[in-house]
């Protein structure tokens, strides 16, 4: 057959075209420490908390960054396996993910 003959659904694992992201793959590897690192690279100078390496699909980093968009009472977003927060609010983002068990480590300077 000359056609493609990958599967590209199942009805047990769902769509496998998102387990094929390396991205993702990267992610579920990484498994160990995540990140949360203030950044304004970029920004005009406004600190922006990025959140790194958290071992969740996409649907459980929505659900995660928006219980720590409530906690801190300030605006963000999920990109690219990435939680972003407006503002510097490092401390209070360490202190949830070590709460849900998550071993933390402040990045950057």
């Amino acid at each position: 057959m000359a056609r493609n003959e990958r599967m590209v659904y199942s009805s047990s694992d769902g769509d496998l075209r998102k387990a094929r992201d390396p991205l993702l793959k990267a992610r579920k590897a990484a498994g160990g420490r995540v990140k949360v690192k203030r950044e304004t690279s970029g920004r005009r100078g406004k600190a922006v908390t990025t959140i790194y390496d958290v071992p969740l699909d996409d649907a459980g980093l929505r659900e995660l960054s928006g219980r720590l968009k409530k906690r801190c009472g300030v605006g963000g977003s999920v990109k690219d396996g990435v939680i972003e927060l407006q503002g510097d609010h490092r401390n209070v983002v360490m202190e949830v993910l070590r709460a849900d068990g998550y071993d933390v480590v402040a990045a950057g300077g």
